[in-house]
């Protein structure tokens, strides 16, 4: 589909058409109108607005207002989530929407409950190769009625990116009786009808409609229909709500309406230059990052006084307060010293999660879960010093040999402040042990489209929010249909193989892996090769998202390019079905140490010779044969993610530190090389950042002190930060 909206509305249509739409149809007996900017140009988008208002259409630029809501969509489900959208409700709690099934001829539409959206579609691929590294992907799509046949482009025309305002005054319009005649009288039981009703019809309705010259019925043409039920007094008010993308761009337009005489449209130039004369311009930038601020702009007005995001103290103030019911024995006690001997690091206040142990198994393992919820969401929500405040919170009581009992406990913590005692407090005290905030992130279905969307291989949470607001995507089916020739082939991949992808990996499995890198490894090399299983495997999960591995050998000259060849041996054999990345950053620069002089920000932790493949275990029953039609029997094993890291042997321990230790452990190993030592900590090596001088934390250079054990090299990595050495089962910072 193309956000081209049918013939009719492509370029210059609209002109040719209108003295003959003009002089056949009228409009004017249908209920308030409303086009849904979803999948229009921003361009056509006008061009519509102004050919209903040709047409005597009562045409409303409020979502609140309309009856019938004209769209570029085909799909139920993606209708009833803009009508969602649009309330900003709980419709389960204020039982707004009763959603109907649509009667009509060409639409059978199921009655879809909402904890049915968004969920992962399963789809079909048809895969048609010239080679390894170039692969289209074809979706089959289950048919109902579509609108256009062409492949969506990013022009960069799409309309902006809006969440829906409000519709709980809502409803839509009657069915039109088809008719030659070009003016249809609304009865007045159709009238009666549409004060209750809301109904999304398919825009080919008006294009139809047009060009046979009288109304089709819009049975022909239903989507999805809603029905208002009486507005409840409880309910909550869409006006103390925050302001969302849509609302601002609703009342953005309805001021610029009162500017515009609708009747003589005086045309899309004119229109777009009293929307830059508005008092409100969400959308106008002159930036060269103008994308990103808009996408910005737009997640701060969703998530705005959220209760888990950081801008909490509106919604706090609005919440009755946790209080603390203490008794003055307790608090006595809480004062004479009944906490457990604190660790030697809380006492030392050591804020390094580096530089203290943190086993796999917390005895707060449910409250850290809590508290990733929340991380995960600051990520989705654009906060990046909220996530890094978390972590460190995380970390920080991942650490802590004791079960938390009082607030006492967790203020007393390296990284811990009062706001996460308090959701401690709110944990402790909630019946099911369920944060509020960790509820409202598992009930917002933004929330859920963006975490869908952040799980996609080569997808992050700026890339997640760019696809929900710029490109107004919300579920894979919509990346397929409108962007598949946009996302990068990591991101194809990623969408292709999404549910195998997030398929666990046992320790048996990794360890095959592993084997078979090896094996090919000394194939391709000798065997004095060392293939080291790093990552959660050995931290000691018991299952693990992909398969990390680090390549080493003794001879310098041997890990030069090693991975170019590693990867071409599997390939033969067909353990790797796509390879997606192949980086040979460290051979171009002589396998030495990332420069200091040349550090750029972001950077990033790691600059070894990579490859980021796609892996299928080959192994598998009746290969080589066929089925009853002829057919060879499909290999049935998931594709897996595997990563494959070439280190030289002189910095084969800052490799091993880095790529085995959590993610929290990692960030303060760079930070207190930083901090405390001065230097430059890289998985590469680490170099002092005064001089730019190499630190020769494993003592290689000299041949007499070399290791000859890539254990011993990673124990002299610490030993030479200063820092004591702590097993892998203990850098389990989450």
């Amino acid at each position: 589909m193309s956000n081209k909206v049918g013939s009719l509305y492509s370029d210059g249509a609209i002109e040719k058409e209108a003295p003959f739409i003009s002089s056949n149809l009228d409009l004017s007996s249908l209920p308030a109108v409303y086009v849904l900017p979803v999948h229009i140009a921003l361009g056509d988008l006008h061009k519509i607005e102004n050919h209903l208002t040709r047409l005597k259409a009562p045409l409303t630029y409020d979502i609140r207002e309309a009856r019938l809501v004209l769209g570029n969509i085909t799909k139920p489900r993606r209708a009833m989530f803009e009508l969602l959208q649009a309330t900003k409700v709980d419709i389960k709690a204020n039982g707004l929407l009763n959603h109907l099934n649509a009667s009509s001829k060409t639409h059978n539409v199921p009655e879809i409950p909402l904890s049915a959206l968004p969920s992962a579609k399963r789809r079909k691929f048809k895969i048609e190769t010239q080679s390894k590294t170039d692969a289209s992907i074809i979706a089959e799509q289950p048919g109902t009625s579509t609108v256009g046949s062409e492949t969506e482009t990013e022009d960069g025309k799409r309309a902006d990116p809006v969440s829906q305002s409000s519709i709980s005054q809502a409803s839509l319009s009657p069915t039109i009786d088809s008719s030659p005649t070009p003016e249809v009288p609304a009865s007045s039981k159709a009238h009666e009808e549409s004060a209750d009703h809301v109904k999304v019809v398919n825009l080919k309705w008006l294009e139809d409609s047009i060009r046979l010259g009288n109304l089709q019925d819009t049975g022909d043409y239903l989507v999805y229909e809603a029905e208002l039920l009486p507005h409840d007094a409880t309910s909550v008010d869409p006006e103390s709500s925050a302001v969302t993308p849509l609302q601002a761009k609703a009342r953005h337009v309805t001021e610029r309406s009162t500017q515009v005489d609708d009747k003589s449209s005086k045309g899309s130039i004119e229109r777009a230059k009293a929307e830059t004369e508005s008092k409100l311009k969400p959308y106008v930038y002159f930036s060269k990052f103008a994308k990103r601020d808009r996408i910005s702009d737009a997640t701060k007005r969703d998530f705005s006084s959220r209760t888990f995001t950081s801008t909490t103290s509106k919604a706090l103030s609005s919440r009755p307060p946790h209080l603390l019911h203490q008794t003055t024995s307790e608090y006595e006690e809480g004062v004479t010293g009944s906490l457990p001997p604190m660790p030697d690091w809380v006492l030392q206040n050591q804020l390094y999660s580096c530089q203290r142990s943190t086993p796999l198994q917390s005895p707060n393992e449910n409250f850290i879960d809590q508290l990733k919820e929340i991380r995960v969401a600051r990520l989705l929500t654009n906060d990046d010093i909220g996530v890094r405040a978390y972590s460190t919170s995380i970390a920080s009581i991942a650490a802590y040999p004791y079960e938390i009992q009082s607030m006492a406990e967790i203020i007393s913590l390296p990284g811990c402040d009062h706001k996460i005692a308090q959701l401690f407090h709110e944990w402790q005290n909630s019946p099911d042990h369920c944060i509020q905030a960790v509820k409202d992130i598992q009930a917002d279905p933004a929330l859920q489209i963006l975490r869908q969307m952040y799980e996609i291989w080569g997808v992050g949470a700026t890339t997640a929010r760019e696809f929900y607001y710029d490109k107004q995507w919300r579920d894979l089916d919509d990346i397929v249909e409108f962007g598949w020739n946009s996302l990068s082939r990591v991101q194809q991949i990623g969408v292709k193989y999404y549910d195998e992808f997030l398929l666990k990996l046992p320790r048996a499995e990794v360890e095959a892996v592993a084997e078979i890198v090896r094996r090919h490894a000394r194939k391709v090399v000798d065997e004095r090769i060392e293939c080291i299983i790093v990552g959660g495997y050995r931290r000691g999960k018991s299952e693990s998202g992909d398969v990390d591995l680090i390549l080493s050998h003794p001879e310098q000259s041997a890990t030069a390019g090693l991975v170019d060849k590693v990867v071409r041996s599997l390939e033969k054999e067909g353990w790797i079905t796509h390879t997606l990345t192949l980086n040979l950053t460290n051979t171009k620069r002589g396998q030495e140490t990332l420069p200091y002089v040349n550090l750029k920000k972001g950077a990033g932790f790691d600059t070894l010779d990579k490859a980021l493949v796609v892996w299928q275990d080959q192994s598998f029953s009746g290969k080589g044969s066929t089925d009853e039609h002829g057919k060879p029997i499909k290999n049935p094993n998931p594709h897996r993610r595997v990563d494959i890291i070439i280190s030289p042997w002189r910095t084969v321990g800052c490799a091993v530190a880095g790529w085995t230790s959590g993610t929290t452990f990692q960030r303060d190993l760079r930070r207190y090389a930083k901090k405390v030592k001065g230097w430059k900590f890289d998985s590469s090596g680490v170099r002092e950042r005064g001089s730019g001088r190499w630190i020769d934390l494993e003592r290689w250079t000299d041949p007499k002190t070399r290791c000859t054990d890539w254990k011993e090299a990673e124990r002299r990595v610490f030993e030479g930060m200063d820092l004591q050495y702590r097993e892998p089962r203990d850098r389990c910072t989450g």
